[in-house]
């Protein structure tokens, strides 16, 4: 078993930035519209001007192997096209220009995933999502970056073989699965090696496991943080991510009723299209 002083030592950037700020603003995507491209570095810096905490990074590979930083199935959105990224070539992916907000050429390219491990290196977080088939590419780049093990959160569904990479793994990555009951939190926790740091939780409705406040609190008891996104993906009920707490609701009603309700419930980590109204909430909030 894999000593805990190491995971302490790994997660000490995590931990502090909890400590200050008591609950985080995760942004996703980074902060993007106009002519700035999500996924992208200046998308990352922005996100953390206006007072994002961490930033997320979603990643896809090439046939032959790179790495980029993009969620794929947005490839017709972005770039007017019909093939996932994930079946292209790399020298196809660096001839396509993305589009900007208004459908116009941006003139910005997909970022490689090591420019962005090569640009941070002063502590920020960020987290890795969409990964999950790509972990073994992921582990080889980011050792070559080692500042990186101590500022990425990498993200995946509870499956066998993403928790016994995790478990295996030399390099004890901060790892957070994506949990929709409490069956997949237990199976979790029974893996003694993985330096497990919190869980994002699912949860459609208000009646569904995860959104009931003594299985919240269940989880942090074990040492953990519980993640939870507050980001819009649609008006389909399916895409509620957590029981309708969302962006939407805070800045079209009352931040009170969505934000204000997670803080007030505990949430370490609330994943937001708005960094910069939830960052000036939270801090109002807490008294920062």
């Amino acid at each position: 078993m894999v000593g805990k002083e190491r995971f302490r030592e790994i997660n000490a950037l995590l931990n502090q930035a909890l400590a200050e700020k008591k609950s985080l603003v995760a942004v996703h995507r980074g902060a993007w519209g106009g002519n700035i491209i999500e996924n992208t570095i200046p998308a990352y810096v922005i996100a953390r001007n206006m007072g994002a905490d961490m930033f997320e990074c979603d990643l896809s590979s090439s046939t032959d192997g790179v790495v980029y930083a993009f969620h794929d199935g947005g490839e017709g959105r972005m770039f007017g096209e019909t093939d996932n990224i994930k079946t292209m070539s790399s020298q196809r992916i660096e001839a396509l220009t993305y589009k900007n907000s208004l459908g116009e050429e941006s003139k910005r390219h997909v970022e490689h995933f090591e420019n962005i491990l090569a640009y941070f290196t002063h502590g920020e977080l960020f987290n890795i999502d969409r990964a999950w088939d790509i972990l073994p590419q992921v582990d080889e780049i980011m050792r070559r970056y080692p500042h990186a093990i101590r500022q990425a959160v990498i993200k995946t569904p509870v499956k066998d073989e993403y928790l016994e990479f995790f478990n295996s793994c030399p390099e004890k990555y901060m790892y957070m699965p994506i949990v929709y009951n409490m069956d997949e939190v237990r199976k979790v926790l029974s893996y003694p090696d993985i330096n497990l740091v919190g869980m994002e939780l699912i949860a459609v409705n208000p009646e569904d496991e995860l959104f009931q406040q003594e299985n919240v609190e269940w989880i942090q008891q074990q040492g953990l943080y519980v993640w939870v996104n507050v980001i819009t993906l649609s008006s389909l009920d399916k895409h509620r991510l957590y029981g309708g707490l969302d962006d939407d609701t805070a800045l079209l009603d009352n931040p009170d009723k969505s934000w204000g309700v997670l803080l007030q419930r505990g949430i370490d980590i609330l994943q937001t299209d708005w960094p910069m109204q939830l960052s000036r909430y939270r801090d109002a909030y807490f008294g920062l």
